[in-house]
């Protein structure tokens, strides 16, 4: 184990990477850069939601492809903790980066934030492994809560900062100009700040095992991990329960991408909310998610991670029907913070529930293909709101295209047996 299941100084600095990456999700790829790509850099609200979701396709596929790999040579080399760092490198670059390109410069600005994204999202596999060694299995659910809740409220403060600070003020701090957007743009420079200062108490605190035996060179263990790879495939029908999990969060999650990449794009474009309007309603969102997140945590450790993930779809469900049948925007803000209340709980309960299906030592590959599973297909969802955007000419219509992947992804949810799952997992 890298750290005591009742060390909660581990539990608390694994907690803050979820509380500092969440300023990226919040301000990047849902609230504000998202908007302002679509609105400013874009030509118009109908191209620029097609091109920003090739953007998260193509970001889907290349973390579908990577993220097994680098989990199988984490846990081969002992390389977890080196991955972790390069990849939140990477990504507080990228974010600061994202703050140079201005209306028309679609190409760089997509650039950009792909190769941001794609960092971003390979943090996950890396940092979600080291949930079961920190946490015991009685308590994983809360744990896994705790930190989905504990990010939510890093969205929100950050949300908060960027619109009291750099968006609301006439007159933007530090000599930024307003008519070009560079006090939007300087949203992006927060989260890399955000991101990079307050990651460091993970780093800090949860600790990495001592090695028995010296690192194997590099091209050895990258041989060492392909195999390692090749035999998890020939044993997963051992560990069925696993793979049943992972085909249905490939299909639900698909919905919460969707969700999370062209809600406010929804909103901005069908129901006309300004940026602040969207901003304000990212502020009420974090608290609603932060709230579910927290207080379902607790529920998955008693009615376990299956019950607790058909709970928060069909919350989903009825939020997501609400939503594209809202006809005013007080309904679409209501509609939200319902959706709000169950999408931490899904993501909690789905790493949770996996984390009492992973055998020992295997944590980061299987967290690999926890990550490959989140993404795998996740182009399908906002490759086919765009499509069906374009078609019909219509946001409100693209968007219902969600509850598709909600209903099949419950459906697929029924054939995970949970007992069975923790049973081969002691085996393992």
């Amino acid at each position: 184990m890298t750290s005591r299941p009742d060390d909660r100084k581990a539990v608390w600095g694994w907690a803050l990477y979820d509380f500092a990456n969440s300023a990226y999700t919040t301000l990047i790829v849902t609230f504000i850069y998202a908007v302002y790509f679509t609105q400013e850099i874009a030509p118009d609200g109908i191209t620029g939601t097609a091109l920003w979701s090739r953007g998260v396709t193509v970001t889907a596929v290349v973390v579908a492809l990577l993220s097994p790999v680098l989990g199988a040579l984490a846990d081969r080399g002992g390389l977890r903790r080196p991955l972790l760092l390069t990849t939140t490198g990477i990504t507080v670059v990228g974010v600061a980066a994202l703050a140079l390109p201005g209306p028309g410069e679609v190409t760089l600005a997509l650039t950009i934030f792909v190769v941001s994204n794609i960092a971003y999202e390979l943090c996950g596999v890396f940092y979600n492994s080291y949930l079961p060694e920190i946490a015991p299995p009685e308590r994983i659910g809360r744990v896994s809560g705790f930190g989905w809740a504990l990010g939510y409220l890093g969205g929100l403060l950050a949300m908060a900062v960027a619109l009291f600070v750099f968006v609301l003020p006439e007159t933007p701090p530090f000599g930024l100009d307003a008519a070009s957007g560079q006090h939007v743009r300087a949203t992006t420079v927060l989260v890399a700040i955000w991101f990079g200062v307050l990651a460091i108490p993970m780093f800090a605190w949860v600790r990495e095992p001592a090695r028995t035996e010296p690192r194997p060179p590099l091209g050895r263990t990258v041989v060492e991990a392909m195999e390692q790879l090749r035999r998890t495939f020939g044993e997963i029908r051992r560990y069925r329960q696993i793979f049943r999990l992972l085909v249905a969060r490939m299909v639900y999650n698909d919905g919460l991408v969707t969700i999370f990449a062209f809600g406010p794009i929804f909103a901005a474009e069908t129901f006309g909310f300004t940026l602040t309007e969207v901003m304000y309603w990212g502020l009420a969102l974090n608290v609603t998610a932060g709230l579910g997140a927290f207080a379902m945590g607790f529920l998955d450790d008693r009615l376990g991670g299956k019950r607790t993930l058909f709970v928060t779809l069909a919350g989903l469900m009825i939020g997501g029907i609400w939503a594209v049948g809202a006809d005013s925007k007080t309904s679409l803000y209501l509609a939200g913070l319902w959706v709000g209340i169950f999408v931490g709980p899904n993501q909690a309960a789905s790493r949770s529930l996996l984390g009492r299906f992973v055998p020992a030592a295997k944590e980061t590959e299987f967290y690999g293909f926890f990550a490959f599973s989140g993404k795998a297909i996740a182009f399908m969802g906002p490759l086919l709101l765009g499509i069906v955007t374009e078609a019909f000419q219509s946001q409100r219509v693209g968007m219902a295209t969600i509850l598709i992947f909600f209903v099949i992804g419950g459906l697929l949810l029924t054939t995970v047996d949970e007992a069975e799952g923790k049973a081969r997992a002691l085996e393992g």
